[in-house]
């Protein structure tokens, strides 16, 4: 995703050497003037997920993710010019629609009984309305829709479902899904 359009005060100029990682600031970003980056984040098992692959004229930085740990590694020496944040013009909507991609994207690995619980912690706290019990998911998803942010099957999703149910963590009122609090 070039972002050159981005037209903001340069704060300063950095260079970088293969297998560096750029610092990660807050309200800063870089714009890449010369080589190539990777951004990644690590899943609790130490697994390496890809985020992205950024050279000339693309913009890097903390504030375009919303996942820990985020990392920007140089693949190439890299040249760089710090961008303040706030000075970028980034649309807010756009930074909410990565952030939720790369939260989905990290929902792709680990161990499946903690992804699907961790979607459905994303789902409450995005979708959910408060309840006597819990959380009340007022999104409707089929249990394939489940397996596809997943990355698994439907009949697992729907066993492990039947587990979560068991386990007295979910409920259903009607057809929306309940995530009952402190099971």
């Amino acid at each position: 995703m070039a972002n050159s359009a981005l037209i903001a005060p340069k704060l300063e100029v950095r260079t970088f050497k293969r297998r560096e990682h750029l610092p990660l600031r807050e309200n800063a970003l870089w714009q890449i003037e010369a080589g190539a980056v990777r951004t990644y984040t690590l899943t609790e098992d130490g697994t390496v997920i890809a985020l992205g692959f950024w050279s000339l004229g693309d913009t890097v930085g903390q504030p375009l993710a919303c996942i820990q740990p985020y990392e920007i590694e140089c693949l190439t020496d890299v040249m760089v010019h710090a961008l303040q944040f706030d000075q970028c013009g980034l649309n807010q909507v756009l930074l909410s629609h990565l952030h939720q991609t790369q939260t989905l994207l990290r929902l792709r690995s680990g161990q499946i009984y903690q992804r699907l619980q961790q979607l459905l912690d994303w789902l409450a706290n995005k979708f959910g309305h408060e309840s006597e019990q819990g959380q009340l998911i007022q999104l409707r998803l089929t249990h394939q829709d489940i397996a596809d942010v997943l990355g698994t099957t439907r009949v697992t999703v729907t066993r492990l479902l039947s587990q979560f149910e068991q386990e007295g963590r979910i409920g259903w009122a009607g057809q929306q899904l309940l995530l009952i609090r402190d099971p």
